[in-house]
């Protein structure tokens, strides 16, 4: 990809804070300031990796995905929202395990 695709495509995510709204969240700032990556002697496959790594860390990646507006089929919604609905579901499974483990300790 070129980098005119890449800044017309995501290029509100890089753009500088107004004036006013400094003093907001420093995220938005980082956000602004984007990911930067030094190539060390010409390895660019390895400079990929770390740009990835850092985008996965900093949520670049979500943030992308966030933007990005395409139709989603109403299967693909109800696959979906069953995923949630179950990642939900163990969540709360874990936390009652650990709250009774938690109240097991506390009484003994």
């Amino acid at each position: 990809m070129n980098s005119s695709f890449m800044v017309n495509r995501f290029g509100s995510l890089f753009k500088q804070p107004a004036v006013g709204l400094r003093s907001r969240l420093s995220c938005e700032l980082q956000q602004w300031r984007g990911i930067r990556v030094k190539v060390l002697n010409g390895n660019l496959e390895r400079a990929l990796t770390l740009m990835q790594r850092k985008m996965q860390s900093s949520g670049m990646g979500r943030l992308i995905k966030q933007q990005e507006t395409h139709h989603i089929k109403n299967s693909e919604k109800r696959v979906l929202a069953r995923k949630n609905l179950e990642r939900k579901i163990r969540g709360q499974d874990l936390a009652r395990k650990l709250k009774s483990i938690l109240i097991k300790k506390v009484r003994n």
